[in-house]
């Protein structure tokens, strides 16, 4: 990595006027206070066209709301959408109808400058692999988001030591991800996704590919830490136990997101 000194980190783009009066008016629903949510989806709707030209709803009307520090987890027939909704609400892909705030700022409404810097700065993404830097250490992997939103090389060295000293991997700090176990670096992951100190953390199957001993130590840290950071968390599984954990349980069905317990999940959570 290179000594030199990253350019002072500028000052956060003002939001475009079509995405403040968004910001606004949503702020402004009754029943809402200004700020109050850390991620928000209101009638957000995704489809696709197929080849012989019909539309395929996922998302159809997905409504949202998740405050900084709690925790939702996201259940669900394989196919049902689980994995393109994570990725709409965290700005990877554009609905085709309603909106998703972060921190009061709808997607939608930013251009890719703008949007790429609310997912550098105010989104986390753990996916069920880790997606490690092969040729960094974890120390460097666990920096690299920090030096890329522009931070000094002490403050993400000393950012990146805490965290993974709070995944208990401050011994393994120098070792490349080749040298890391499966869970290792599933957890090395987790702490570069908090580098930034996001507002919204969204993970995918994140302990999808561990052995269960491994994914429950995975599990107990990754709410720890999460819990510890304050960061609102959306969790995607199929593993029941671990979808449990979360504040609340969601359904995926039908394009809608509906309370867990329904008799279609009738003793999925027992």
């Amino acid at each position: 990595m290179s000594s030199a000194a990253p350019l002072p980190e500028p000052p956060p783009p003002p939001e475009t006027p079509a995405a403040e009066a968004a910001a606004v008016r949503w702020a402004a629903a009754p029943g809402h206070a200004a700020g109050e949510a850390a991620l928000s989806a209101r009638g957000v709707r995704k489809h696709y066209v197929g080849g012989d030209g019909r539309t395929l709803t996922v998302l159809d009307g997905v409504d949202l709301e998740i405050a900084r520090g709690d925790s939702v987890s996201v259940i669900g027939r394989s196919g049902s959408g689980k994995s393109t909704l994570l990725q709409v609400l965290g700005g990877l892909d554009e609905p085709n109808g309603g909106e998703v705030f972060v921190g009061g700022r709808a997607l939608r409404r930013l251009n890719e400058e703008e949007l790429g810097r609310v997912r550098s700065t105010m989104i986390g993404f753990v996916f069920q692999f880790h997606h490690l830097l092969r040729e960094f250490t974890a120390l460097e992997n666990v920096m690299m988001p920090q030096l890329i939103r522009g931070a000094g090389q002490r403050e993400a060295r000393d950012r990146a030591r805490e965290l993974l000293a709070g995944m208990g991997l401050e011994s393994r700090a120098a070792h490349k991800p080749a040298q890391l176990s499966g869970g290792e670096q599933q957890r090395v992951a987790v702490a570069r996704a908090l580098a930034n100190r996001p507002l919204v953390l969204l993970a995918d199957e994140p302990s999808g590919n561990l052995d269960p001993e491994t994914a429950e130590g995975l599990h107990d840290e990754f709410f720890r830490v999460c819990r510890d950071e304050g960061a609102a968390l959306v969790l995607v599984t199929h593993d029941l136990a671990l979808a449990a954990r979360a504040g609340r349980v969601l359904r995926l069905h039908g394009g809608h997101l509906v309370a867990a317990g329904h008799a279609d999940d009738a003793g999925l959570l027992e």
